[in-house]
């Protein structure tokens, strides 16, 4: 694979928030329905007075960072992530266009005018949103933008774009934007220490998805996978007694259990299983819990139950914030970890208030299948609300002609300025929750 401007270095990020309307459009589904190959098409563009440093090496080795067959590439993230349901593919023959010089300086960062500007120059070469393209994935040099983000997508929606720095996150940020372009939100972390549902603070975010501090090695979670639509109805079981359960690796082969979705009063509790799966948590074990807020599956939380925040330790154990055991005692709802290790996991849940214990082996690994060494544990962007499941997806205006106006709605932002002030937000516009917080977006481990 190629090593292009896209796919170098890595990015602290800090959490930044704007507002464009987020336009979501469906992907073309493929043969037999079963694989979605959605119609991506990367732009570079410049500005009146901002160009990049190396426009040809960017041309060159954005086609691979988007498409490649290496496991660095976007496509080949999708292609994994969702077991060969969801990917990109590119618009257009050569992969890539541009660049292309909008009418504008690069002072202030105006994303909406960006995305406006360039859909109007592609509108003149008879490339059209809807009809040629799908998603529109906007490159542009940062050197006097001013942003305070590396990247920015829509949520869900078709736009992303892509602020570099001279070097970019790669896949850690594109993977990260075209998550939120699914409808994902920045997954948050509750710890309820008590081991009681009900009493739970807000943490930073989850290190067990690229949507959270996990970088792509991590995938997405099983809410998220939910919210996707890559989990079939006998994969994610939906719970309506008691009873004992076996599940299986969520990124795994095969066929079985991957996910327990469990009614909890108005919200949900997503329980998976994690173990390392091809490029897949590698640098995690165990079984782990989510609550999802009145069903939106793209604003879950992982549930952590640790007394310490074990899991941005360096030396942290793959199964550092495993689950063994969690009750809900508002909802009468309890979870047992029975097994737990090589490649499956026995859970036990109740519905009538009965407490329930971990068994012997719960959260442990077997001799046969160690877990791998820990990774460098990632920082942690703020978390983030977003409009999860209810909100409706906008309808994108298709035209040969300019592109229309931008209103404002769901955005969310991976950002560049380790200082930058949260804005203020109302409706369902996503807000951040602290610029102390980093999260860095790391590329994946070459083989």
């Amino acid at each position: 694979m190629k090593t292009s401007a896209l796919g170098l270095g890595r990015i602290a990020l800090a959490a930044g928030v704007a507002a464009l309307t987020a336009g979501a459009l469906p992907a073309t589904a493929h043969a037999d329905d079963s694989k979605v190959e959605r119609k991506t098409l990367p732009v570079m563009v410049e500005f009146s007075d901002a160009s990049f440093q190396d426009a040809d090496a960017v041309k060159a080795g954005t086609p691979d960072t988007y498409f490649g067959t290496g496991k660095d590439s976007l496509a080949s993230f999708f292609t994994e992530v969702s077991r060969g349901q969801y990917t990109t593919v590119p618009a257009v023959e050569e992969g890539v266009v541009g660049p292309v010089t909008l009418p504008m300086t690069a002072a202030g960062c105006d994303h909406n005018r960006i995305n406006t500007l360039t859909r109007e120059a592609l509108a003149a070469q008879g490339l059209v949103m809807g009809e040629d393209y799908e998603s529109l994935s906007v490159i542009f040099p940062a050197q006097k933008t001013g942003c305070a983000w590396a990247g920015l997508g829509s949520v869900p929606g078709p736009y992303t774009w892509i602020n570099l720095y001279g070097t970019a996150g790669g896949l850690g940020v594109l993977g990260h934007e075209f998550g939120h372009n699914l409808g994902l939100g920045h997954q948050g972390r509750s710890m309820c220490t008590d081991g009681d549902l009900v009493d739970c603070t807000s943490n930073g975010t989850s290190a067990k998805s690229l949507m959270g501090g996990g970088g792509p090695a991590a995938g997405f979670s099983a809410p998220e996978m939910i919210r996707a639509g890559w989990l079939s109805g006998s994969e994610a079981v939906k719970v309506d007694a008691s009873g004992t359960y076996t599940l299986r690796s969520l990124h795994g082969p095969g066929e079985g259990t991957r996910a327990l979705d469990i009614p909890m009063g108005e919200d949900r509790l997503v329980v998976e299983y994690r173990h390392a799966a091809g490029t897949l948590d590698g640098a995690i074990e165990g079984v782990h819990a989510y609550r999802v807020p009145k069903g939106a599956y793209g604003s879950s939380s992982l549930i952590d139950m640790t007394e310490a925040n074990k899991t941005v330790a360096n030396d942290a154990a793959t199964d550092a914030d495993a689950i063994t055991a969690v009750t809900d005692t508002a909802s009468k709802v309890s979870v047992a970890v029975v097994s737990s290790g090589g490649g499956k996991a026995t859970v036990k849940v109740s519905l009538d208030g009965e407490k329930l214990s971990a068994g012997p082996s719960a959260g442990k690994t077997t001799d046969a299948n160690p877990a791998p060494a820990p990774a460098p544990a990632p920082e942690h962007t703020a978390s983030d609300t977003d409009a999860g499941d209810g909100a409706a997806d906008a309808t994108e205006v298709r035209s040969g002609g300019s592109a229309p106006a931008e209103d404002t709605t769901d955005l969310a932002a991976t950002g560049g300025g380790s200082n930058t002030a949260p804005l203020a937000a109302t409706g369902t516009l996503l807000v951040a929750a602290g610029a102390g917080a980093l999260v860095m977006m790391r590329r994946r481990r070459r083989a």
